[in-house]
């Protein structure tokens, strides 16, 4: 994995010359590890765009600022919530939410690419698993990915940096190592790029992504005080309502769903057999916690047939 490092080092430089690079900073794995990667290679030149679009889990931009506070790298801070929110009102079908967050992720780092000196590259934290998925490489398209299919013409950079591409998740985690990334960051729980608004099934509202955020909370929380050995866990918010009690009283509610895996390369995974005593404190907790929702139910597929993801 040294040679690796240093063979991509020596390809930047040689890419980049004198020119600034932007990248899109989400505090996820994959992102962090890119981030501390370029940084070595081009140092102040790198230009770290973290675009907050509304999706994120509970405390998460707080936890990026602190995560990457003092790092040789420019950190800048878009808050585009209401803009994605507001782009994805009516939009139900995950290919088209992909897409469309792809999209106005293009136009905002335009936007500050030319606010800040006109990068020349675009860098982006693509990695083996994700160019497979999106159908690169004349495979067949699982789903998008919206760090992967090239950029637009209108978009003004010079050509792109995916220094991650040939990797898979645990090498990525390795490399972050070696980059003497914080253990917070390199065995963070993986998080897509559109964030939670792939966890969300059906329209995007502000009221399940709130939701979804308390339930998402409870689900790490109770994961990080347990000895359950996964790989990854998510929390989904169906667009299912079911009659339940609560407080004496009928309820219709949303239905939460859990999904946790055990995988090598996140191509294929199993589901993980959890302690029923664990699945019960997290059904427990978010149903009595969070306002809106009044059942749980558990994720027993693997991958395939399914994806670790919903959407």
């Amino acid at each position: 994995m040294r040679d690796y490092l240093d063979k991509q080092l020596k390809e930047i430089r040689e890419k980049v010359g004198d020119g600034r690079v932007l990248l899109g900073l989400s505090g996820g794995v994959d992102s962090s590890v890119c981030a501390a990667l370029l940084s070595e290679a081009v140092g102040d030149r790198l230009y770290c765009v973290y675009i907050d679009h509304g999706f994120m889990r509970k405390n998460e931009t707080d936890e990026v600022k602190q995560a990457f506070a003092g790092r040789n790298l420019n950190f800048i801070h878009v808050d585009a919530g209401t803009r994605f929110l507001s782009r994805l009102k009516g939009i139900s079908d995950p290919e088209k939410k992909r897409k469309l967050i792809g999209n106005e992720f293009a136009k905002v780092f335009e936007e500050e690419a030319k606010k800040y000196g006109n990068a020349s590259f675009l860098a982006q934290g693509t990695i083996r698993a994700d160019i497979i998925e999106s159908g690169k490489n004349k495979s067949t398209v699982i789903k998008s990915h919206h760090n992967v299919g090239g950029l637009p013409k209108e978009l003004g950079f010079v050509g792109v940096i995916e220094p991650l591409s040939e990797l898979f998740k645990e090498d990525v985690r390795h490399l972050g190592r070696i980059l003497g990334l914080p253990k917070s960051l390199v065995e963070r729980q993986p998080f897509p790029g559109p964030g939670l608004a792939i966890r969300v099934i059906g329209e995007i509202t502000k009221e399940k992504l709130d939701i979804l955020r308390e339930a998402d909370f409870i689900l790490r929380d109770e994961f990080s005080n347990s000895q359950a050995k996964v790989d990854q866990y998510l929390c989904v918010l169906t667009n299912t309502r079911s009659v339940g009690i609560r407080d004496g009283l009928r309820s219709y509610d949303y239905t939460v769903a859990i999904r946790a895996v055990k995988t090598n390369d996140f191509m294929s995974c199993e589901y993980a057999k959890l302690p029923y005593d664990l699945l019960s404190k997290i059904s427990s907790r978010i149903t009595s916690e969070v306002q809106g929702v009044n059942r749980v139910v558990y994720d027993i597929t693997n991958k395939p047939p399914a994806t670790i993801e919903w959407e």
